[in-house]
């Protein structure tokens, strides 16, 4: 049966004609020569026909009751037939011959499952075909490539072979060297100083050794020069994450399209649906409360009275003003708002907190601690520095800390939501809301011993805002505490929500500082927009530093390479690229557009610290937001049905990746 079911439907795909399908085919229609659009054509037949056919029976009526013979007929009714048989035609033609087709020429199931089966095996067979080809090959798109072939188009499957890169004797001669151990594979793009180049002879050298493939991680659309030295080391290619806008959310009375970088599905739709709900309700209000960022180095002293001698000194409101002087001077934007100690035995620990701006601020906090620090071991010489950081910060990490004092910013965020939109959007009511709340959000973390967790899913939206645009995604731990309240006001009618974020962190923009070079010549020259300075581009002569290479940052100029003479010997080249914000990730492009579209690029000109501060207000609202649109799920029970709807594929994942 199985043999005899195989040969016939072998012998009815043998029928089926193979031609080529010209890739315009599929762009051009037939409803493209209509001269109006398809859906009016269609209501002026259907007008047409049902209007004619109306007429006659109107007429035909009349004929009958006046004894009028039917087959008299006037002009008019001349031209109501034409109208109807044409229109008539024209219907049976659109609506008709597809669903006749469809019933008699429709093929068996079998027929079906079997050219699924030859079509799966094509694919099968060309990725076969494709492992075949050495990885190198597909990587490096800067080096002399070969034309790539013309798709292969067929009437059942499209196919783009991938383009083939040929590796140049000189890069497969570093490849060798890097699979040998002899080069080290980070100094590569100072060695070539091309970083596309390098990365792609990276990613080769890392397939030979490990005898894996990277087929499925991208190479190419990268500017790998803007992570040089600030984001990522040492890269063979980049993950891609889609991107989904939330919104419009209202908040102090402006409409934010917030992006949310996330792989988790439902997560975009759910805070879509609680934007909604507060956008339907009058929006949100958000409240900044604190706005510090904090470091707290480690010392040790001989006993645990000289470490308390040093804490009183530091607690003294007199000492206070010296030691924020010398702190201030690490950046023109820091200023020390307080220092607090904990002592643990001989060791004291010193949590300075200080206002950044629009930075996230930790190079900027450290270099003033650094200053302090420096400054009071003429005072306390037997003070021995253990650490920059001695987790009092506490940075990346849950900590109670951070939950009562704040660190970074201190957001609280409220809303108050009509009852007929959590009824109608939220499908829900005021008082499972309230119910909910407080036995999960409330009752459940306490008994779970939660440390800031007293919330459903505010780490869900911290983290796909964080990822959308360029912050820190490690310091969604912290960033991520957070309490949400709920209580029934206006009589039980309607729903106040909250949701208090202690310790926000993040970053619109890092500042750039102002280095003077000094020249043999004892010349002074103002690098203005300097943002790095690699070590293996400088070398040391006579306590002067020669620069061969900067980045340099400018508003306005244009990619380019600039060069500036400092005397007779020394020479800058200064390489010039249009950047926007700049600070860990915000500075790369994707990153930067999402910026752009929340209006906090870069940093504030008329207040400093204002695009910062904004940011944290979008986070804490569409937090609010988040929370809003899963509980309501949770109260009407829609969770389970709402993740099998959105959260599961229908693809076979392992076929698509294979």
């Amino acid at each position: 049966m199985e043999t005899h079911r195989r040969s016939s439907t072998n012998s009815v795909r043998s029928h089926k004609p193979a031609r080529p399908i010209a890739l315009e085919d599929d762009s051009t229609k037939a409803s493209d020569a209509l001269p109006l659009p398809l859906y009016l054509t269609n209501a002026v037949f259907f007008t047409l026909f049902f209007s004619a056919v109306y007429f006659l029976l109107c007429r035909w009526r009349e004929k009958i009751r006046s004894s009028t013979p039917l087959h008299v007929v006037t002009f008019s009714e001349i031209v109501a037939i034409l109208a109807s048989v044409a229109s008539f035609i024209y219907l049976l033609g659109f609506f008709g011959i597809d669903f006749v087709q469809s019933l008699v020429l429709r093929p068996s199931a079998d027929v079906w499952a079997t050219e699924d089966d030859e079509v799966e095996s094509e694919v099968l067979l060309r990725n076969e075909d494709a492992r075949h080809v050495p990885c190198g090959q597909a990587l490096d798109r800067s080096i002399r490539s070969l034309q790539p072939p013309a798709p292969i188009v067929t009437a059942e499957k499209v196919f783009d072979e991938m383009p083939v890169t040929v590796m140049t004797e000189e890069d497969e001669e570093i490849i060798r060297s890097v699979v040998s151990g002899m080069t080290p594979s980070y100094s590569l793009e100072s060695k070539l100083g091309d970083c596309k180049r390098a990365a792609a002879i990276r990613r080769e050298a890392l397939q030979r050794i490990t005898g894996k493939s990277l087929s499925g991680l991208p190479l190419d659309g990268f500017d790998y020069e803007s992570i040089l030295g600030q984001c990522c080391e040492m890269p063979v290619g980049y993950v891609q994450i889609p991107v989904g806008i939330a919104g419009p959310l209202l908040l102090n009375g402006r409409e934010y399209s917030v992006p949310m970088a996330t792989t988790e599905g439902c997560l975009v739709a759910s805070t879509n649906r609680g934007c909604k709900a507060i956008h339907l309700s009058g929006g949100a209000t958000s409240v900044l409360l604190r706005d510090g960022m904090t470091r707290a180095p480690v010392v040790r002293f001989g006993s645990a009275k000289k470490a308390a001698d040093l804490k009183l000194y530091l607690e003294d409101p007199e000492n206070f003003e010296t030691l924020a002087c010398v702190f201030n001077r690490s950046s023109r934007f820091a200023r020390l708002q307080s220092i607090k100690c904990a002592i643990a035995g001989k060791n004291l620990y010193l949590r300075f907190s200080c206002f950044t701006g629009d930075a996230m601020g930790m190079n900027m906090v450290s270099k003033g601690v650094q200053n302090v620090l420096d400054f009071l071991q003429t005072d306390f010489p037997d003070m021995d520095v253990i650490g920059i950081s001695g987790n009092f910060c506490s940075d990346k990490k849950p900590a109670a800390v951070n939950w009562i004092e704040g660190r970074g910013k201190s957001v609280v965020c409220e809303a108050i939501i009509n009852g007929d939109v959590a009824r109608k959007v939220l499908k829900t009511s005021v008082e499972s809301l309230v119910e909910l709340n407080m036995l999960k959000n409330l009752t459940g973390s306490a008994m779970a011993g939660a440390l800031g967790g007293f919330n459903a899913h505010a780490s869900n939206i911290v983290t796909a805002v964080y990822i959308a645009t360029g912050q820190d995604p490690a310091q969604n731990v912290e960033s991520s505490h957070c309490i949400t309240m709920m209580e029934a006001v206006n009589g039980g009618n309607d729903l106040h929500v909250s949701v208090t974020m202690p310790s926000i962190e993040l970053v619109s923009d890092i500042f750039l500082e102002t280095l003077k070079l000094k020249s043999q010549y004892g010349k002074n020259y103002q690098v203005q927009g300097l943002i790095w300075i690699k070590k293996r581009f400088m070398t040391q002569c006579e306590n002067n530093y020669l620069v061969q290479r900067l980045i340099w940052i400018e508003k306005g100029s244009s990619p380019s390479v600039r060069t500036v003479n400092l005397g007779k010997k020394v020479k800058i080249s200064v390489y010039g690229k249009k950047v926007g914000t700049v600070g860990g990730g915000t500075q790369l492009a994707s990153q930067s557009a999402c910026l752009n579209l929340l209006g906090v690029k870069g940093a504030s000109k008329e207040s400093p610290g204002a695009n910062s501060i904004l940011l944290a207000t979008i986070v804490a609202g569409t937090v609010l937001a988040g929370e809003l649109s899963l509980m309501s799920a949770l109260a009407a029970g829609q969770l389970v049905k709402s993740h099998m709807k959105y959260n599961r594929s229908s693809k076979d994942v392992s076929k698509v990746s294979s």
